[in-house]
């Protein structure tokens, strides 16, 4: 399938085809794009336009372009349908974990009705299931469609019932191995089956080693269980150890962008999950909060300075390397959270390795510091600014670098002590206070300095 690049020309021919009904091009047109290049054409259509356009897919690629969808463009979309059509041309075509996913989006009302008309009643209890768990958690991320037997059967026993139990699943990545009542005890290699005998009992042959989670496990240390084992499917167990679901890395990988995504914007000062398309109030909304703290921050800033003011007025030349010990403050302290931050978020940061992280971003601060303030010594020595102003600088850049460099890495640790997003420590709030900090010890250094040397 060649690279799919949506331009102007095909949306006006969709349209134009559209209005002249004419379905058997339409329908050529659509059979040559994925599901995700269908998603993205919706966009560009009207409501109208697009139900027509979706009502000329096959059943399971018209289910796989809903998913596909951006989720304001699916709710709008979802909202012109009828129940029935969605029920039996969407939700009963999906996978139980996507299906929970478009449901999870309508009013419980609405998820009633479309539930009524599912002909499949053992489809729609496990989707009344998953509907139970947190967004951001196993339970929520999880498909109950997998393959299983039991460790009492025998090879041929197992092929039949694999057979039957393999017309519901897609992606068939691991054979899992549980007892009468359901608990995993490991995973059953295809291999392995193949080269036995078909009177061979599954006990005899299984692996007992596998890795698993619970279904309140947090979606974020599932993507990072996933990562460290490079698994591609993790199963999900209840409280008493049944298998219950499993995770596949798609899911996984969806995790992981919106992970990224909100901790940019929380570096960016952003406070909600935002898209660019969303409304003016919400964007509004969002940034609002942060833009605040800076200006409160700013507000204090001009208190110190206004502190200093009589030595500003005698000595002007200090006023000229303001900016730059407040940036590199930022800057530093910036660089520091990041570090830790991502520590953090990649489980990385273990009891043992705090304390070897923590003395090598400390040693990392004292080389940037004693680079950073020999230079700016360098500079105002050769330029003639005069002693005074020279220990000024260089001794202020030392202080705001280690400063910074020590909150920018303690900051994260303790955030995230106290169940808050270590992310929050890399946005505005690291920035202003580190810039509010960065005056204040300049300044009381220029006061002591040109006191020394005057």
């Amino acid at each position: 399938m060649a690279n799919f690049e949506l331009t102007r020309e095909l949306i006006d021919q969709l349209q134009t085809l559209i209005e002249q009904k004419n379905e058997e091009l339409l329908t050529e047109v659509l059979k040559e794009l994925h599901p995700a290049d269908i998603a993205e054409i919706y966009d560009e259509l009207s409501i109208d336009e697009a139900k027509y356009l979706y009502f000329l897919l096959d059943d399971d690629v018209a289910a796989d372009v809903l998913i596909e969808l951006e989720e304001e463009d699916r709710v709008r979309f979802l909202k012109a349908l009828p129940s029935e059509v969605i029920a039996r041309r969407f939700i009963g075509k999906m996978d139980s974990d996507d299906a929970a996913d478009v449901m999870s989006e309508l009013d419980e009302e609405r998820q009633k009705e479309i539930l009524s008309y599912l002909d499949d009643i053992n489809t729609a209890g496990d989707i009344v299931d998953l509907l139970t768990y947190g967004d951001n958690t196993a339970g929520g991320l999880m498909a109950k469609e997998f393959i299983r037997v039991k460790e009492s059967w025998s090879i041929i026993t197992c092929l039949r019932s694999m057979r039957r139990q393999a017309e519901e699943v897609d992606e068939i990545y691991f054979v899992y191995v549980v007892d009468n009542d359901g608990i995993l005890k490991g995973t059953l290699s295809l291999k392995k089956m193949l080269l036995s005998s078909t009177d061979t009992l599954v006990r005899d042959i299984y692996n007992p080693d596998v890795i698993s989670v619970g279904v309140d496990i947090d979606s974020e240390e599932v993507a990072n269980i996933m990562d460290k084992y490079d698994l591609v499917v993790l199963p999900v167990i209840d409280g008493i150890g049944r298998l219950v679901g499993r995770i596949t890395i798609d899911d996984v990988v969806d995790v992981m962008r919106e992970e990224a995504d909100k901790d940019y914007q929380m570096a960016s000062g952003i406070t909600q999950d935002v898209e660019a398309g969303d409304s003016i109030w919400r964007l509004t909304r969002a940034r609002i909060p942060w833009l605040i703290i800076g200006l409160v921050g700013g507000l204090f800033g001009s208190r110190v300075i206004g502190l200093f003011r009589g030595n500003i007025s005698a000595f002007p030349e200090v006023a000229f390397f303001m900016p730059m010990i407040a940036a590199m403050g930022g800057n530093v302290g910036i660089q520091s959270s990041a570090i830790m931050v991502q520590s953090i978020a990649n489980g990385t940061l273990g009891l043992e390795s705090n304390f070897r992280k923590l003395t090598k971003e400390l040693s990392v601060a004292l080389l940037n510091a004693s680079a950073l303030s020999s230079l700016a010594f360098l500079y105002n020595f050769f330029i003639g600014s005069g002693y005074a102003l020279t220990f000024t600088v260089a001794s202020a850049m030392f202080s705001v670098v280690m400063f910074a460099s020590l909150f920018g890495t303690f900051l994260p640790l303790l955030l995230d002590r106290m169940k808050i997003d270590p992310a929050v420590a890399t946005g505005p709030f690291i920035t202003t206070l580190n810039d509010i900090t960065g005056t204040f010890v300049y300044l009381t250094l220029s006061a002591y300095f040109f006191t020394v040397f005057n």
